[in-house]
């Protein structure tokens, strides 16, 4: 099958099509055949070889933990999911991600996709979206009537976070640049805070829970305006202890556990329109597309998801096989 991997860390240009061995279900996995994935920052870093003591990885290694497809070929022992299913998932992560025309998805993982959304929309949601579903409410517990800041709306992360934490009737306030502000209240976003224009921990408001997907001097910032037993989570690095000790705030570093049941919670969620997947950039399945992709994502300046096209039809809606 036709993949685009490294067989060494360094910058974009070790990225390579290349022919690998289509993978074989074991008994509790299915075979994808992907329409569509995602670009998300592990997979510059990875390729980059910043992970590589946390995920020592043979070589070649396929980039990717987004799969958006249909079903190719079941295990044995694999009961609710059959050939033809419409599925998405954030695989685990493996040295055989989803840069390919298969992948093979742990059947616990895989929830189907409504029928209302695209192959691409769908390969948008899962590591971006359980992300924010996890950080909101296994770590923070957000909660109606919470006051929630989200750092970097614009974001894939972010964009489902403002969705997420509307939905269950917090006060969400985001910070963005000035090009995104209009699109961030179309998003539900209470308050967007311009960081061009103004310092967030201006505001004049003390927030239960902070979404930090920046890091550094926005992390330690971002202790000034959470009450006391608030909750901060990062996804870039983890917070300082002592400052958190010393306001009583519930502080971590949260690492996304791929959860099929919660990805089949945010598919109900797209069904019924209540959230939208946000794809600002598209490339094709090609080597320069995914070099391309990466490059965008480096600059941490794309709107909503990139998405990597793997077959024609990936935008359509009911493109069943």
């Amino acid at each position: 099958m036709k993949a685009i991997a490294i067989e060494e860390y360094g910058g974009s240009d070790k990225l390579k099509e290349m022919k690998i061995n289509q993978p074989v279900p074991k008994e509790n996995e299915v075979i994808v055949e992907l329409h569509a994935t995602s670009i998300n920052p592990i997979d510059w870093k990875l390729r980059e070889g910043y992970l590589k003591s946390m995920l020592p990885f043979d070589f070649p290694i396929i980039l990717g933990w987004d799969a958006a497809g249909v079903v190719h070929e079941v295990g044995a022992k694999v009961k609710d999911y059959q050939v033809g299913d419409r599925v998405f998932a954030r695989p685990a992560t493996t040295n055989r991600g989803t840069y390919a025309e298969y992948t093979a998805v742990d059947a616990s993982l895989l929830a189907k996709i409504p029928d209302n959304i695209s192959f691409a929309e769908a390969a948008s949601v899962p590591l971006a979206g359980l992300t924010a579903w996890q950080c909101l409410f296994h770590f923070g517990n957000v909660k109606e009537g919470d006051n929630v800041l989200i750092h970097a709306g614009s974001g894939g992360v972010g964009s489902f976070a403002i969705q997420f934490a509307k939905h269950v009737g917090a006060f969400v306030a985001t910070t963005a640049g000035t090009a995104n502000v209009e699109f961030l209240k179309s998003l539900g976003a209470d308050l967007v805070i311009d960081y061009k224009k103004q310092d967030f921990e201006n505001s004049g408001i003390v927030f239960d829970f902070v979404l930090d997907s920046l890091g550094g001097e926005i992390q330690e910032k971002s202790f000034k305006v959470l009450k006391q037993g608030g909750t901060l989570a990062s996804i870039v690095s983890e917070p300082n202890k002592q400052q958190a000790e010393q306001r009583n705030i519930k502080a971590g570093l949260v690492w996304l556990i791929p959860n099929g049941k919660q990805l089949a919670e945010i598919a109900a969620l797209l069904k019924n329109g209540d959230v939208k997947a946000i794809i600002g950039h598209t490339f094709p399945f090609s080597e320069k597309g995914v070099k391309d992709a990466h490059a965008l994502s480096e600059t941490h300046h794309a709107k909503g998801k990139i998405v990597i096209e793997i077959k024609g039809n990936a935008k359509g809606c009911f493109d069943h096989q």
